[in-house]
């Protein structure tokens, strides 16, 4: 079974359930590249013309909705108008364009400050969970090459071998944690309170809320502001 038929939740797990976790919210924390930046680059290398011209539409189309600044709502909104570009593009190469991309724009580009609180979750021998809205025929590369325990992320739904231009269920979104991460630390048997989450906006406050060790990585200005007032670490590069 290749990445893009996997549930988002299971897509890889390398060891058992059970002890302290760290989360890391990929956007932002680990990488910094514009969250668009994936879906546009895909696109522009589809198999035929028409595929490129409707692909890079769509992404541009999204872009006022990914602005900083804007509703939560919006740029969840803008995730998926931005994938649905990628409609009837066949999975092998959707496959291949996803490790190109991310070999060539993604695999040296770690953030200084995610890469040091990747080091201290290994040496206190944590559970590194990654949490990214972008697909996973990219960020199953970068699971892999930093060793993640488990990714969380979203799959373009295929029909037939090509995309349908939606994100397969369940979706993930600007907001992961509340009711997710309690189901999350149920089935795997862990204890939040012993648990650290690094997020990077204030879309990632249930996260950080619902862990004994929340850490606000680069953030924006509203995650910096509930960071000061809840005398919650800041990490940056």
């Amino acid at each position: 079974m290749n990445a893009a038929d996997r549930s988002s939740e299971t897509s890889l797990q390398r060891r058992d359930s059970g002890g302290a976790a760290t989360f890391f919210r990929v956007e932002g924390v680990l990488l910094k590249r514009p969250s668009l930046a994936a879906p546009a680059w895909l696109a522009a290398n589809a198999q035929t013309f028409r595929q490129r011209v409707f692909g890079l539409g769509t992404v541009l189309a999204a872009a006022p909705l990914a602005l900083p600044g804007t509703p939560l709502s919006d740029r969840t909104t803008a995730n998926r108008l931005a994938w649905a570009g990628l409609r009837d593009v066949s999975e092998d190469r959707l496959v291949l364009l996803g490790e190109t991309y991310y070999r060539a724009h993604l695999a040296d580009r770690l953030s200084d400050a995610g890469q040091r609180l990747l080091d201290q979750a290994r040496r206190r021998g944590d559970r590194i969970v990654l949490i990214s809205d972008s697909v996973d025929v990219v960020m199953r590369h970068l699971a892999d090459d930093l060793g993640a325990d488990e990714l969380v992320c979203n799959r373009l739904e295929l029909r037939r071998g090509r995309a349908t231009g939606r994100l397969a269920d369940p979706v993930v979104g600007g907001h992961t944690g509340g009711s997710w991460i309690q189901t999350w630390a149920s089935t795997h048997g862990a204890d939040l309170s012993t648990c650290t989450a690094c997020g990077h906006t204030a879309g990632d406050a249930a996260l950080l809320c619902a862990v004994g060790r929340p850490c606000a990585v680069n953030p924006d200005p509203s995650l910096r502001h509930m960071a000061r007032d809840l005398d919650w670490p800041v990490v940056v590069d």
